[in-house]
């Protein structure tokens, strides 16, 4: 790829012969046309794609959460990327049955912020989880006003809950209701703590699967 500046023609976008012009972060490009042929992806390529695809699938859901609690964004890379690249690296794996995401190494912020200690989880009835964990304020930039937030995932729909205010770090007990088609389903968990207003956040906690009842 190659910059150019406007000549007495201007800038130009399409093609021209064996090059395309465009428009790209306000700079004025030109790229060679691609070559064609029977290309077949190695097995590694195939491999990386598929870790591609699967990461990208869940993280869809949680782009939102990933923006405002996932570390600081570098340069031109937002949150939501430096999060694509961390699960890509760490929290994917290939199996002989398929890709899938290694739920004890998925992060759903990080940060700065003193986490959870002591976390537990527990199913009740009607779709209810009940959290615990200490109240470790003063330590770090801990404050008793940190918010708890919660994420909460079921492999077999796809589909997530998530409340990013559930309760704040001095309170140490809370609880949250899934929606019913949750009940019966085994569902990960992971939860975090963030300061209000900010997008100041822990390094997210695995707390485990659960059986919803």
């Amino acid at each position: 790829m190659a910059t150019f500046q406007k000549g007495i023609l201007g800038g130009f976008s399409g093609k021209v012969g064996n090059v395309v012009g465009a428009r790209w972060r306000g700079k004025n490009v030109m790229r060679s046309l691609p070559q064609r042929g029977s290309y077949t992806a190695t097995a590694k390529q195939e491999e990386q794609r598929l870790k591609f695809k699967t990461v990208i699938g869940f993280l869809s859901p949680l782009v939102d959460i990933l923006n405002r609690y996932f570390g600081s964004p570098q340069g031109d890379k937002s949150r939501a990327n430096l999060a694509t690249s961390y699960h890509l690296k760490n929290a994917v794996v290939n199996l002989p049955t398929g890709t899938v995401m290694d739920y004890a190494k998925v992060l759903i912020s990080k940060g700065d912020l003193r986490g959870i200690d002591g976390g537990t989880v527990a199913a009740a009835a009607a779709q209810t989880l009940n959290f615990g964990w200490q109240d470790n304020s003063g330590q770090g930039k801990a404050t008793a006003t940190d918010e708890l937030m919660v994420v909460v995932y079921a492999p077999e729909l796809n589909l997530f809950y998530t409340n990013v205010a559930v309760a704040t770090r001095d309170a140490t007990t809370a609880s949250v209701t899934l929606p019913n088609f949750m009940a019966s389903l085994e569902v990960e968990v992971w939860a975090s703590f963030s300061k209000p207003e900010t997008n100041f956040a822990a390094i997210s906690t695995y707390m485990g699967a659960v059986t919803v009842l």
